[in-house]
């Protein structure tokens, strides 16, 4: 079989030597621009430049190296309509999101943030702590990376709730969906972490409106998509102190601008989207094991509805 390979960073080699280990049968095609390729049975992408789209038409599968897929989704009708598209469903995200996400909320639940800047001024000052009963951690969003995160954070005693576009239940998590439950799950959240993937329902789905709702003094953490916080309405918030401070690991324009006011706004903690970077040979493994199950017909998980843009 072979495999069209587009890596946007050039750095396809790794990704050769690996796939030559876990699916050796497979013959490794590189794709570049202006260049004819063969006629290929699978393509494994990330976030393919336009002119790959004619070369995806005619393959079995279109594997994405990544848990979202709005890189790719975002050609729309551009893409072939009948080819399933395969998302990696963890492949060693899920523990990296978990790390990030707990850190973030023990760090707020704690102070760290506030002694950090203390140290900075040369201030010796304990602060009051947070009364944990209070400081309630909502998840929007319970896929497999935000149900694995929920796991992580249970251990600390914190209130969790997840909310999710339809129900679901999960043991000592109070569980809200659609719209109807956004509010109230909202209004109860202490910390907010945004863990869904970007879809036209989702974009901008952490506006002025919805972030107003969240408890005086709450914080967000966000490391889904830029685009589902309207970026003015966070700072403008945060201003106000409504918003006490937020984790981001995404923005609308990566690398983020050097002009662009968050890196002058003290409560907000940056870092270049490194929350779960996408592990090769994890990836490759996953990626393999479904070439073989689709070769054999069988069952294959992660493939993406496009209707619901995951």
């Amino acid at each position: 079989m072979r495999i069209l390979l587009h890596r946007a960073d050039g750095k396809t080699e790794p990704w050769i030597k690996d796939f030559a280990k876990y699916l050796p049968e497979a013959e490794i095609e590189i794709w570049h621009a202006g260049e004819k390729n063969q006629a290929c049975d699978y393509a494994v992408v990330w976030a393919p430049p336009e002119a790959m789209l004619p070369e995806l038409s005619t393959v079995k599968a279109i594997f994405v190296t990544g848990a979202g897929v709005d890189a790719l989704l975002k050609f729309s009708d551009a893409l072939p309509p009948n080819i399933p598209i395969i998302r990696l469903e963890d492949a060693g995200m899920a523990v990296q999101m978990a790390e990030y996400v707990t850190h973030s909320v023990l760090r707020y639940f704690r102070r760290f943030d506030e002694y950090e800047a203390q140290a900075r001024a040369g201030q010796w000052a304990p602060l009051p702590q947070h009364n944990k009963e209070d400081f309630a951690v909502g998840v929007l969003g319970m896929g497999v990376l935000g149900t694995r995160v929920l796991e992580a954070l249970a251990p600390f005693g914190f209130p969790l709730r997840g909310w999710s576009r339809t129900e679901k239940n999960m043991p000592g998590v109070q569980c809200f969906s659609g719209a109807d439950g956004l509010d109230t799950f909202l209004r109860g959240s202490r910390v907010l972490v945004c863990m869904l993937p970007l879809t036209p329902d989702t974009s901008n789905i952490m506006d002025r409106t919805n972030m107003s709702k969240l408890p005086a003094g709450a914080y967000i953490i966000n490391v889904a998509r830029g685009a589902h916080i309207a970026e003015p309405d966070l700072s403008t918030l945060i201003k106000s102190g409504h918003i006490a401070a937020a984790t981001l690991d995404v923005f609308r324009n990566e690398p983020l601008p050097a002009q662009h006011p968050f890196w002058q706004e003290p409560r907000i903690t940056i870092t270049p989207h490194i929350s779960a970077l996408t592990l090769r040979r994890e990836s490759v493994q996953q990626i393999a094991a479904n070439i073989r199950k689709t070769e054999a017909g069988e069952q294959v998980a992660g493939i993406v509805d496009r209707t619901l843009g995951y």
